[in-house]
Order: structure tokens, then C-alpha cells, then sequence
């Protein structure tokens, strides 16, 4: 029955003079009239505190993994704020590099880059390409053929550790899409091909553990066993990824980036690891820098069964609950610290039983059709793995500061939907 855990708000959230929530001095209920439901909303400050983090504790080595969230907002300012950025793909790539991100100061990951990508990415003349396959060496080898020259490479390692997390998530372990497994003996057979070819200058190592790992251990259990396969090696970079976890629910507890940052440095350092160490924060930045605003449409009560609230998003703008059985809390944006005794379970509008937000919510008693209702921890993974699922409209996004709401992302409209379709 309690309010909504302060902590779960972005770090400029506060109440306004009636109890609504205000989000960087920007009141949420004006912002729902405004710019229409869902939105995206954005403590602009929030994000920046969070890339200063990183930046103050790895400097040009914190590299912001930007499948978190992307906008062209978003790249300028990470890169503002002394970050580098990593993409996955080559709409990652122009849109970072159409916010004027210089690419010497991009990451280019993924496990099944084509040769359009990798020749793009060469040509705009990226700072690494983290390499997953031999595939990708075949490729790059042809690539070098007609005359493309030689990129700075890191080879993506997968050392063998579970991570505590979802299944879905966890790249780590040596049944992997992702990297060369060390335990096959694969990583150094990359290794000694990287070392020896032209089309390529290798320059590092490369691994990920997983994403929304809360277990700390985890990440210097990584960072061990890393240490046992690059420092024979002797190469002069390693990044160790991201994945820290983040609390959306109540309960949940996980370490700030700067504890992170510090159990890393601790392990390499007892590791005995000599390369320059490197990060990937994603979720860790943008995921509590946002809350995003529905409004209820429909509110079905089945006694004895349970209170369905159906808004008018759902898996469109937030597919975790889909994928991963993702928790979220919610509540009424015209009443932040309100108890909330009523049960129920948030829907989205499509097609589908499972296309739910909130699967068990607490609600204030007084909830009603057209109230503006909040989700809180929703920066991460919302827009950037959204869809058009029955054609609905993507949501636009502002940035909240002192006191100024600025769209940086616009509702999508029916011409865009019909742009691509030729009949």
C-alpha cells in the first residue's frame, strides 16, 4: 500500500503544488498535455551526473553503450560529457556520426557485421572494431583486398562466466552467440590470426558478461579470469563491457557506477593486468533517468479474478515485460507520494494476452479513466527496442531541464509509417 519508492524517480524529480510529479522543474501533467501520451521523459541532468560518473572513473575509456538509448540527443551528450559510444550496427553508426560524434571516439560492436557495415565503418574511420568471428576476419580481410585500410581491432572473448542474470541476456558463458570461447581455444586461435594479418591491427581484448547483473563477484570474477588469458597476450587494451544492474522495482538494490568502476580497477589490479582498462555503462546511465507517461483508457474490474488497466502504449514502447518477465512499479501522476492500495495489472492496447507493463501494480484507490499513469525506470530498452507492432505510432521523447521540456525525438505520424510502403 505504500508510495512509489523515492529512489526509483530520476534524481531531479520532486512534487508539484497539488502532488503531481515535476520532473526537472517540468510538471508531468502539462507534459502529458502537451506533447500527448505515451512520452518518454527525461531528467537531462540525471543522464549527465551518470556519464560524469563514468567518465570520472575510467576518462576516455568509459564508452557509453548506446543500445541502451539513442537519439542524436543522447550521443551528443554522452560524448559532452567525456564519453565515448558504442553502436552495433550502422543506424547506431549514422546517427551517432549525424550528432557530430567524431568516430575515432566509436566502438563498433556486433556479431554479424556485413561487409557494408564494416566498409562504412572504415571509411568513417571508427576508433575499434570489436571483431566476433572468423567470418568477420574473412571479411575484413576482403575488405583490405580492395584497398580499405587496416582498422584498430579488439576481439571479443567469451570467458566462460555465468553471470546471474536472464537468460536472454547472459553473453558471457561459453554457450554464447557472441565473441571466441577461450575453453575451445578458439579466442587464441583469433589471437594468433589477428596478430598475423595485415588487414587488421589488432590492439586488444573484449568481453561481456551479461546485462542486469546485480551480483558484483560476477564482474570480478570476469575480470579474473580475463586477466589469466590477455596478460600473456601482453595486448595494451581490454574493455571488460557493461551489464551493471539497475533497481526498477521495490526492494531492489544495486551498485552506483563509481562502486562498480572500483570492484573493476580492484580485480585488475590483483589480476595483475597492465592493459588499459575500459567500460561499457548502458542501462546504468539512461535507465532512472526516465519515467514514461500513459493515460488510462479502459479500467476492468473482474471480481474475484483481478482489475485489468489497459493505457494507451504497452510492448510497442516497452517490450521487457514481454521478453524477460521484467518488473516495473507504477503510479498516478497527478498524486506521487499517494498510498497505493489497489491492485491491478497495466495492459497495453495491442493484440496480444501477454502484452502487459506492470503484471502485479499498486494503484491509489481513486484511479480513473483519463488519469496520466507513470512508469517509473523506464530510460533503457524502451525506445530503442520499441516497435510498430499494429501500426502503432512510436512516442516521442523530451528532455527535461530547470524547468524546460525540449523534444528531441518527435511522435511518429501516419506519413512515416507509410513512407517505406509502396503498394
Amino acid at each position: 500500500m505504500a508510495p512509489l519508492p523515492w529512489s526509483l524517480l530520476p534524481d531531479n524529480a520532486g512534487v508539484g503544488p497539488v502532488g503531481q510529479l515535476v520532473v526537472a522543474g517540468c510538471d508531468t501533467l502539462d507534459l502529458a498535455a502537451e506533447f500527448g501520451t505515451p512520452l518518454f521523459v527525461y531528467d537531462e541532468d540525471h543522464l549527465r551526473a551518470r556519464c560524469r560518473e563514468a567518465a570520472e572513473a575510467f576518462g576516455a575509456n568509459a564508452i557509453y553503450a548506446s543500445k541502451a538509448f539513442l537519439c542524436k540527443a543522447m550521443a551528443r551528450l554522452a560524448y559532452e560529457e567525456g564519453l565515448g559510444i558504442d553502436v552495433a550496427s550502422g543506424g547506431e553508426l549514422q546517427i551517432c556520426l549525424q550528432a557530430g560524434v567524431p568516430a575515432d571516439r566509436l566502438v563498433f560492436h556486433g556479431n554479424n557485421k556485413s561487409s557494408n557495415e564494416l566498409r562504412l565503418a572504415i571509411g568513417a574511420g571508427v576508433g575499434r572494431i570489436v571483431v566476433d568471428s572468423f567470418d568477420e576476419l574473412d571479411r575484413l580481410d576482403a575488405l583490405a583486398a580492395e584497398g580499405s585500410p587496416a582498422p584498430k581491432v579488439l576481439l571479443r572473448i567469451t570467458p566462460g562466466i555465468k553471470a546471474e542474470t536472464h537468460e536472454y541476456v547472459a553473453t558471457g558463458h561459453d554457450d554464447s552467440k557472441f565473441g571466441f570461447t577461450v575453453s575451445t581455444g578458439a579466442a587464441l586461435q583469433a589471437v594468433d590470426r589477428a596478430g598475423a594479418a595485415d588487414s587488421v591491427e589488432l590492439v586488444g581484448l573484449h568481453a561481456h558478461i551479461g546485462s542486469q547483473v546485480f551480483r558484483v563477484d560476477s564482474f570480478a570474477a570476469a575480470v579474473e579470469a580475463l586477466g589469466r588469458f590477455a596478460n600473456p597476450i601482453g595486448l595494451p587494451e581490454l574493455i571488460v563491457g557493461g551489464g551493471l544492474g539497475v533497481a526498477y522495482v521495490e526492494g531492489e538494490e544495486a551498485p552506483t557506477i563509481t562502486q562498480w568502476s572500483r570492484i573493476i580497477a580492484k580485480a585488475a589490479a590483483e589480476a595483475g593486468i597492465t592493459a588499459t582498462i575500459g567500460i561499457e555503462p548502458g542501462r546504468s546511465i539512461a535507465a532512472a533517468a526516465a519515467v514514461t507517461l500513459y493515460s488510462v483508457g479502459t479500467v476492468k474490474d473482474l471480481p474475484d479474478i483481478r482489475t485489468y488497466v489497459a493505457v494507451d502504449g504497452g510492448m510497442s514502447d516497452n517490450p521487457r515485460p514481454v521478453l524477460y518477465g521484467s518488473g516495473y512499479e507504477t503510479f498516478l501522476a497527478r498524486s506521487v507520494t499517494a498510498d497505493r492500495p489497489r491492485s491491478a495489472r497495466v495492459v497495453g492496447k495491442h493484440c496480444e494476452s501477454g502484452d502487459l507493463l506492470v503484471r502485479d501494480a499498486r494503484l491509489p484507490a481513486d484511479l480513473r479513466v483519463g488519469d496520466v499513469l507513470a512508469t517509473p525506470v523506464t530510460g533503457a530498452y524502451g525506445h530503442s527496442m520499441g516497435s510498430n507492432y499494429n501500426k502503432i505510432l512510436r512516442p516521442p521523447i523530451v528532455f527535461c531541464r530547470e524547468g524546460d521540456a525540449r523534444l528531441v525525438v518527435r511522435r511518429e505520424t501516419v506519413d512515416d509509417l507509410l513512407a517505406t510502403d509502396l503498394g
